[in-house]
């Protein structure tokens, strides 16, 4: 005859963590370790030796784009701003010529973050280097950016 629908023992998978309510974003394990934020020290370092672009590289390689922490997100945003505006306008095509695809999408998610927070000059940098990185990264970077769920 018929069998018994009301147990669930034929399920093999559990449908219900996929319900809306449930849902939560990808969390970084707790094995793991807290992601790292640039070292303020050695990018002031840096940018007294008048080394500006390592500086942009260190800054853009520790970036804590998964950390849940906004005091170190905006100590980050802050000593990124710091470096951007280190640059003279002629050093900017050079700067982001010599980063890669990876180091770029950073950038760019640093740009958007920095015109939350506007400033007389700061504004006038980044759209420099808005126009320099989307002349480099075209418009899959901006995509990559406004797509992404790790924000700067």
């Amino acid at each position: 005859m018929a069998t018994n629908t009301l147990s669930a023992a034929f399920r093999k998978i559990d449908v219900d963590q996929y319900n809306e309510d449930n849902y939560r974003e990808d969390e970084v394990a707790d094995s793991q370790s807290p992601p790292a934020a640039p070292d303020e020290n050695e990018i002031t370092q840096l940018l007294n030796q008048g080394n500006s672009l390592e500086a942009l590289k260190v800054v853009l390689r520790n970036a804590p784009l998964t950390s849940k922490n906004p005091q170190v997100k905006e100590s980050a945003l802050n000593l990124t701003m710091k470096v951007l505006m280190s640059f003279k306008s002629s050093q900017v095509d050079e700067a982001v010529n010599s980063l890669d695809v990876e180091m770029i999408d950073t950038l760019m998610k640093y740009i958007y973050k920095g015109f939350e927070f506007p400033s007389e000059k700061r504004c006038g940098q980044l759209l420099l280097w808005h126009e320099k990185v989307y002349s480099v990264g075209g418009v899959g970077s901006i995509v990559r950016v406004l797509t992404d769920h790790k924000r700067a």
